[in-house]
């Protein structure tokens, strides 16, 4: 016969355990689950070949202050389909991911996340089986800075004009054609892209360095059920963080990508659900007209199921599951830009 023993713990004092639960109970729920699932640790830290700091230490653009430590949110039970969020972004950085064979192609990935916060899965990681593992693509996921706290409206802009040039800038070393450097952007990130595609060449924050040079335009955008609009289709969160609450037409109008498209700009490629209940699908469309007015070459992919924020994680008996396989097809189907 065997016997099991089991040990145990000796009962806590109930002034303790008084105390603790106090403390519990004195918690905000928010804090409280923020805690239970920060993850700081599943960030490349400082150092990390693949982690690449925007800017010099302490020379943020409007930054004063030492930067906060960025948290780090997991809201998955999931193990194998994490979906982490990052804020607090001060000193903002790109990761990188990059295929064994490179075929000279980047993109410049800014994930949504409404304004206030950035996803970092769903629209960052989950993207390199299809992109770089067969697709041969260099994907630089960016940690940019948010429209609150220590930062302002320009901010976005400002970090994914400084990624492009510092990706286009370190081409040779990365192995990659600085004619073939695009970007995508999911949701409000699609936004940031729209932004960066139009306004490459707006003066959003001073030059620094040998970096700032290069140009900021990106030879081809890609846009994920992007917030376009802020006026009568425009995604309240978005538009609130960004521009306040009441922003008056002439600011609304300022930050409607659809106002701001020039013949210019880079080949645009879009991709909506027509079932998307957060971003309306007109925000794609009144793009897409635009661009056509503009003589922008431009492809658009409407599909009729996907909701929002679907990324790659998409039903594959869906059609929707087809649009990285488009993605990439159009991609390689643009013809090399000039060298900058």
């Amino acid at each position: 016969m065997t016997l099991w023993m089991t040990q145990r713990t000796p009962p806590m004092p109930r002034a303790v355990s008084l105390l603790l639960l106090a403390c519990l109970l004195a918690c905000p729920p928010s804090l409280l689950q923020a805690a239970e699932r920060s993850v700081p640790a599943t960030e490349p830290g400082p150092g990390d070949p693949d982690r690449i700091a925007l800017w010099p230490a302490g020379q943020v653009p409007g930054q004063t202050g030492a930067p906060r430590v960025p948290r780090v949110i997991e809201r998955s039970d999931d193990p194998a389909l994490p979906d982490r969020y990052i804020d607090d972004v001060d000193a903002p950085y790109l990761v990188a991911y990059r295929p064994p064979h490179p075929d000279g192609t980047a993109l410049l990935v800014i994930p949504g996340g409404g304004y206030q916060r950035i996803v970092l899965d769903k629209e960052g990681t989950a993207l390199v089986p299809a992109f770089v593992d067969r697709g041969a693509v260099t994907l630089f996921v960016l940690r940019y800075r948010l429209p609150a706290g220590r930062s302002d409206r320009q901010a976005a802009l400002a970090d994914a004009q400084r990624a492009l040039r510092l990706i286009r800038s370190q081409a040779a070393r990365w192995q990659l054609d600085p004619g073939r450097i695009g970007v995508i952007g999911f949701s409000a990130g699609g936004h940031v892209a729209a932004r960066l595609s139009t306004g490459f060449d707006l003066p959003a924050y001073p030059a620094g360095d040998a970096i700032d040079a290069h140009s900021a335009r990106p030879d081809f955008a890609l846009l994920l059920y992007p917030v376009i609009d802020m006026g009568a289709h425009a995604h309240g969160g978005s538009r609130a963080r960004l521009l306040g609450e009441h922003p008056d037409a002439a600011l609304a109008r300022q930050f409607s990508m659809q106002d701001q498209v020039r013949a210019d700009m880079p080949p645009t490629f879009l991709v909506h659900a027509q079932d998307d209940s957060v971003v309306s699908v007109h925000n794609s469309l009144v793009y897409y007209q635009a661009l056509l007015r503009s003589g922008v070459a431009t492809e658009m992919h409407l599909f009729a199921h996907g909701g929002h924020g679907f990324g790659v994680r998409i039903d594959p008996a869906l059609t929707t599951a087809q649009w990285p396989a488009l993605a990439l097809r159009w991609i390689h189907a643009q013809a090399p830009e000039p060298r900058r």
